[in-house]
């Protein structure tokens, strides 16, 4: 029996739905990605731990995915098992005295407007971020001057040996773009956040502000992964890119956004390596011409 008959097996036996030879551009903001032999759409945290166990027991590799708003995918097919955890997995479990659980796979956009409508305030800066929960706590996702650490209270998680453990937000290791989940093995299940009372008129508008400075300054109607480079310390990634005269620059059809600087976008046809002949030559010419080194933020599947 191959892996792939050994996985479909493991769907079946907890109802999880899943495609074969699937697309990874259907599953990427970027829109770019190879096939990969199987997706699983994560239903539950039991199907997750034996299908990671199989996978860690029989050297198949696998990759977790959530919204794939930060992610670059291969154009080479990926010869394993992909895992989503998204929509099949994003119940908001209970919201009580201004905490709210909810399932990883839930998507921020969806959690920002459930919280604002019991009038709930301290979750705004992530309205109109492209991600899951899971995914943002990842990597401690952040705009408009709040993060995933600012609201963050616990959170359970499978480690390596499948077994589901809490850890504190004290032990999380969270900073820029950080956090003690980053190549450890360990898979966000469910989250737990923390916020204020407030009122939902004032949360409301805040929203709806903070979403019309994304549609104004960002380059929403290209395929991305977002902020392509993390801010380097002491500068902004954009405006050395701007600097360095390379606003619109491109490499086939992937390009600088005339937009806005720091967003790599795809305009059509880009493939990953046009994609990556592109980011180095950005990282080339600003660390000549400023001295910064730029790091990408994406996480790239291969």
């Amino acid at each position: 029996m191959s892996y792939v008959d050994s996985i479909v097996a493991v769907c079946e036996k907890y109802d999880c739905r899943y495609k074969l030879d699937e697309s990874l551009k259907n599953h990427t903001t970027f829109r770019i990605g190879g096939k990969c032999r199987i997706a699983v759409f994560i239903n539950g945290e039991k199907v997750l731990g034996e299908l990671v166990s199989y996978c860690r027991d029989n050297n198949v590799k696998y990759f977790i995915l959530g919204n794939g708003s930060n992610i670059i995918a291969d154009d080479k097919d990926f010869e394993g098992a992909v895992f989503i955890i998204g929509n099949d997995f994003s119940r908001i479990n209970y919201i009580r005295d201004g905490v709210v659980e909810c399932e990883a796979g839930l998507m921020l956009s969806r959690l920002c407007v459930t919280v604002m409508k019991e009038g709930l305030t301290g979750l705004e800066f992530a309205y109109g971020i492209p991600g899951t929960v899971g995914g943002a706590l990842y990597m401690n996702a952040g705009a408009y001057g709040g993060e995933m650490s600012d609201v963050v209270v616990s959170a359970d998680y499978l480690d390596i040996d499948g077994k589901v453990k809490s850890i504190s937000k004290e032990n999380m290791d969270l900073s820029y773009r950080h956090s003690a989940f980053m190549k450890s093995g360990r898979i966000i299940l469910r989250v737990r956040i923390k916020l204020e009372q407030g009122v939902i008129m004032d949360i409301e508008q805040k929203m709806e502000k903070l979403m019309n400075q994304r549609r104004e300054k960002q380059p929403l109607n290209f395929p991305s992964a977002g902020s392509t480079f993390k801010r380097p310390q002491g500068a902004f990634a954009a405006a050395l890119i701007e600097q360095c005269g390379l606003k619109g620059f491109s490499v086939g059809d992937a390009q600088v956004s005339e937009k806005h600087s720091g967003f790599v976008i795809n305009k059509g046809e880009a493939t990953f390596e046009d994609l990556m002949e592109l980011v180095e030559k950005i990282k080339e010419k600003v660390k000549n011409d400023t001295g910064y080194e730029l790091e990408l933020e994406p996480e790239i599947l291969s």
